[in-house]
Parts: structure tokens; sequence; C-alpha cells
């Protein structure tokens, strides 16, 4: 494509978007036109750097904008370091992720932070350099390119609520730069701050209590929402919009197709609120979209909202005017875990019957375990209807799941213990919480074989789920807690640690580990093979006869599949009304015609139903 016609495609993009980009941009900045021309033309030189490959595929997205929503998408997510050393690593392993049936990687957060104050690379010094450990910003590039010549997008993180105290803004203004204070919240004294602090909660009242770090060296306070060593950034300041924005089209520009938008509801602070998910968060992920539309088309939104659907809903935007192109469906997956422990749906089937109402042209990312802790973030209000107390409830959720609960096979630990609030959150593999390391130490083949049914039977009903479905590297095999990060100095103080153990290669090869592989892979490839999981079927939950049964059913152009899923150790009889006489149904793992006889599920497992017509 010659100069002319690169210039003409540019333009048609930024014509059809700039007065809806430049409303929006006055609005919030106080019509400062130089910023706004500033922004206009580093757009333009971002897109201009553009490989050809990337504007290549750009074009092909926009042509099929819905490419995300595609059933054959599979997503997994992992540590550089962790899963293969460095990015030249990662590349060398390709083969394995490709073997996978993965066809999204979701890199984790592998941008230059310090050690010891990084809390898991959360805490960028430079938007443009890679942790020298991982490799360079040529290798990430490099890898990028070889994974979209395999048909593998890559997403990573987008710190952008905060920069660690190590970044040259952060250097800058702890040295008195007046330009660089106002990138951040700096006060002279206690006053603003304690006046933030009668309406802002705290994200870590524990670990990282308060919202504000008192820098004795230079006499000022700055606002550090998660950490200390993490500064907030001020986006009222026009500066550091247009900045971000910069960084963020530089990652799109060395390959990254999914810009994960950390933190996102906490970028605006405004005194007298809760600092969250305030209007103007929404203005500037709406110009994120919009910039990203013009210059890299091909590039998604993912944010990252961990609150209540009622909140996490809004970052789509409208369907006229969007947002995120996907979003984290936590509360699905904290309900997830809440069923394994209790063993009763009808919470379970509360929240998938809302997220299933919801339009087809919002894209919730789906997994059952990530990085990160599990936070007991469900319906409490409903829950009382049961005299359910939440304090206590989230007592036993976290008794079972460490396996302090009589009869629990679980092991878990806990993040971030608050005995005086009760709100102490979990963390740990899926396969220990499955019960798997627990059946493996005691070498008890029963419990074995229990938890392996459990595992398969979780990430059969995370397939089944609306939406694009997202392993946790490790989970593929059964991957067990990692208990040595106790004896490294920078981990210790975190559980999290806990499930971001080494990859273990040396045991892929083995029996457990290869059955899981196995039976995850013949799901995976059903659901690839099959349009009725698109994100176009009509989905919805049944009832199934049994509160310890969970029933999923989608429908589209007379097709139909309908699954159970059994949370309880017990085998259970289900009500098959669902399925009429059976006529023309088959068991779409096995092949088989389903008999006429009264199903019995065993405990931890699963049915998955299907006929043409």
């Amino acid at each position: 494509m010659g100069t002319k016609t690169r210039k003409a495609e540019y333009r048609e993009r930024f014509e059809e978007r700039i007065d809806e980009l430049k409303w929006l941009y006055c609005e919030i900045y106080h019509n400062d036109m130089q910023g706004f021309e500033w922004l206009c033309n580093s757009m333009y030189e971002y897109y201009e750097e553009r490989d050809i490959s990337l504007k290549k595929l750009d074009r092909t997205r926009e042509k099929d904008k819905n490419w995300y929503k595609s059933n054959k998408l599979l997503g997994m997510m992992l540590y550089t370091g962790a899963f293969a050393g460095t990015l030249k690593g990662v590349r060398e392993k390709l083969d394995y992720i490709e073997s996978c049936g993965v066809n999204y990687v979701h890199l984790m957060p592998l941008l230059e932070s310090p050690k010891g104050k990084d809390d898991g690379g959360y805490a960028v010094s430079d938007f443009r350099r890679v942790q020298p450990e991982l490799g360079t910003i040529e290798d990430l590039r490099d890898l990028t390119e070889q994974m979209h010549e395999r048909g593998i997008s890559c997403c990573m993180d987008f710190v952008m609520n905060h920069t660690s105290e190590e970044h040259a803004w952060a250097k800058a203004a702890r040295a008195g730069d007046p330009e660089a204070r106002r990138r951040y919240y700096f006060y002279d004294n206690w006053d603003i701050p304690g006046q933030f602090e009668q309406t802002m909660p705290q994200v870590f009242p524990t670990t990282a209590p308060g919202n504000f770090t008192w820098l004795e060296d230079c006499h000022q306070a700055v606002m550090t929402t998660f950490y200390p060593y993490q500064w907030d950034l001020n986006y009222e300041n026009c500066v550091v919009f247009n900045d971000m924005v910069g960084n963020m089209l530089f990652l799109a520009n060395c390959g990254i197709d999914i810009i994960r938008l950390d933190a996102v509801p906490y970028i605006w602070k405004t005194l007298g609120t809760n600092c969250r998910n305030l209007p103007q968060v929404h203005t500037l992920v709406r110009m994120m979209r919009l910039i990203g539309e013009i210059v890299c088309p091909g590039v998604l939104l993912l944010g990252e909202v961990v609150m209540e659907p009622a909140k996490v809903v809004p970052y789509f935007g409208s369907v006229e005017k969007p947002e995120c192109h996907m979003l984290y469906n936590v509360t699905t997956m904290a309900s997830t875990w809440h069923t394994v422990a209790t063993k009763d749906t009808a919470l379970l089937k509360r929240q998938l019957d809302q997220v299933f109402a919801l339009p087809k042209e919002y894209v919730f990312l789906n997994y059952l375990r990530c990085h990160d802790d599990i936070g007991w973030g469900l319906d409490y209000g409903w829950l009382k209807n049961f005299e359910i107390e939440e304090v206590a409830h989230k007592k036993y959720l976290n008794d079972y799941l460490t396996g302090k609960w009589a009869g629990s096979d679980a092991r878990g630990e806990l993040y971030n213990d608050d005995p005086r609030l009760g709100d102490a959150r979990l963390c740990g593999t899926t396969a220990s919480l499955s019960g798997l390391e627990a059946a493996l130490y005691e070498k008890d083949g029963t419990k074995t074989e229990r938890a392996i049914r459990y595992i398969v039977m979780l990430h059969a009903y995370l397939l089944s789920q609306s939406g694009i479905p997202m392993l946790y590297s490790g989970d593929e095999i059964g991957q067990l807690n990692d208990y040595t990060y106790k004896e490294d100095f920078y981990k210790q103080a975190d559980s999290r640690y806990l499930h971001r153990g080494n990859f273990p290669w040396e045991s892929v090869d083995e029996e457990v580990p290869q059955r899981i592989f196995k039976a995850l892979r013949t799901l995976e490839k059903i659901r690839a093979e099959h349009e009725i999981f698109s994100m176009e079927a009509e989905t919805g939950t049944f009832e199934t006869g049994s509160t310890h049964v969970l029933g999923i059913c989608r429908v589209s152009g007379g097709k139909k599949f309908v699954a159970y899923y059994n949370f309880s150790d017990m085998p259970v009889k289900v009500d098959e009304s669902i399925l009429e006489d059976k006529k023309g149904f088959i068991n779409l793992v096995t092949g088989e015609k389903i008999s006429k006889d009264p199903e019995e599920i065993e405990g931890g497992g699963y049915r998955w139903f299907y006929k043409e017509s």
C-alpha cells in the first residue's frame, strides 16, 4: 500500500471519529486545544510507525469485527519467567501452546519493574522496556510476530492507574520538578489527603493501609491507592493521558493484540467521592477506544474491573458507543468456588442467568483461576434470604478451601487476612483446590479419580459458558500449589505466589497430567468444532431437579446443547425433561446415543448432550 493510500486509510478512520474524540477531550480537559492537537499528531506518528504486517492484520479484522467472538478462540494466561524463563523461551514453547489448542496468550506483566517493589510486575518503572531477565522489546516483537504467523493473538497488561516510584516521572517529581509533580497527586501536608480518606475505601487495609504515603525526603504526601511504591497518576492532567496513550500505542506497535487495562475503575479521583467508577473514567476509556479504532483497529481493549456485575457492565459502554471490547467475568469465577465449597448451585445459577441475559455484543472472558486471589464479592443481599451471613459465610468458604473444614480435601491459603473484618481472600491452583494435591499426597486412588473428574468437570463447565474461555497455565495438566515461594525473600509475604509457581515441565508426560490434558483437549476440540458454542447461541440455565447439579442449555438454528454439572461428591439422578424424549440427542463426548433410562451423574461428573434438529 503506497503512502497516498495509507494516508487515505488513516484519514478515513480519523474523520469518522474525530468529532466525538474532540468533544470528549475538550469536555474533560476544558478545551485544551494545544493538548488535543499534540495527541492527534502523536496518533498519526504511531500509525506511520506501525509495521506493515500489523496494518494488514488491522484491515483483516476491520472486515470481520467479530473475529474475537468465535467459538474457536481459546486463551491461556502465563508468566513468562515461570513458564519458559524468557520471551525467547516462550517462543521456543509455541509448539506446546499450539498443542493445547490455545490461540490467545496473555503474557502476564513483563515490563521493567524494580525487584522487591513490583507487586507481580504492576509497578512499572518504564513502559517501553522489558524486565532484563525476561529479554528485550525486540524479543517481544519477535515473539508476537511468530505468534501471528501461527494465528495466535497476544495480550499484555497496561498498568494505567499508577507508575512505580522508580519511574522517570516519579523520580523527577520527588526531586521537586513541578511539571512532574502535576502528573501525580502531591500535597504539602495531610489536609487534603485526610479529606480524601474520609470517602475513599482502602484496597489493601492490612498489607498497605491508607491511600497516601508520606515522603520524608521531600516532605510531601503522594497518593498511593494500592502500595506505597505505586504512585497514582493524575488523569486530570491531559499530559498524563496523552503520554499514557502513547505508551499504549507503543505496545500495540510491538504486536500486542489485546491491551488489558489494569485497575481501570480507579483512574479518576475526585475529592468527596469513593474515587471509583466515576463518569470521567468512562470518558477516558471511550477516548482510548476511539484512538485505537483510528490507529490500530485490530487491537482490543480488555477491562479489568474486579467488582459486582452492576459496576462491571457499564465498562462495555453502549452498543452505539462501546468502551471495552471484553471484560473479566469475575463474579462468576467467585461464585464457582463458592459452589465448590457449598455444593449448592443456586447462587451460581442466579449469577449465570444475569450474565446470559446481557446483550450478545458484551463479551466476557471466563476463567476458573488466574494470577490473582479469589475475593468473595458475592451477592450477600440475596444470600441473606437464606439466613446466610456475610462474615460467617466467608469464614466457611475459606475454611473449606484451605482444608480446615472436616472432610475437605481442598488445599489453599489465605491472602490479606483481616480477622477484624473476616474478609480474607483465597489462593491456590485449580487442581489443589479441587483435591488433587491432597489425594496424591495421601496416595489415595479413589480420591485421585474423584479429583481428576472434578477438574475436568469444572473445565467442561467453563467451556460451555458464553464468552472466551481462559486457561491458567498449568491447569491443563493439573499443576499443584508451589510452596517454595515461602523460601524467597521477595515473595514470601505474598501468598498469591502459591499459584504462580514454575511450570512443571518435568512432569508433563506423567500419567495424571496427561489424563487431565487429554480430557480437556477432547472438550476444547468439541467446542471449536460446533457452532452451538458460539456467542450467537441463546444460552441459559435450567432446573435439574437437584441443588447440587447445574444445568446449562444452548440453542441456535435448531441445534440444542444440554449440559449437567454435578458439584457434589455423590452420584445424583437428574430431571431430564429438558431432553424431551431424548430422541436425536447424543453424548457429545462419546458420540453415543443416550439411553432412555434415567441418567445418574457421578460425583464431580458432567454430561454434554447435543442434537442437530
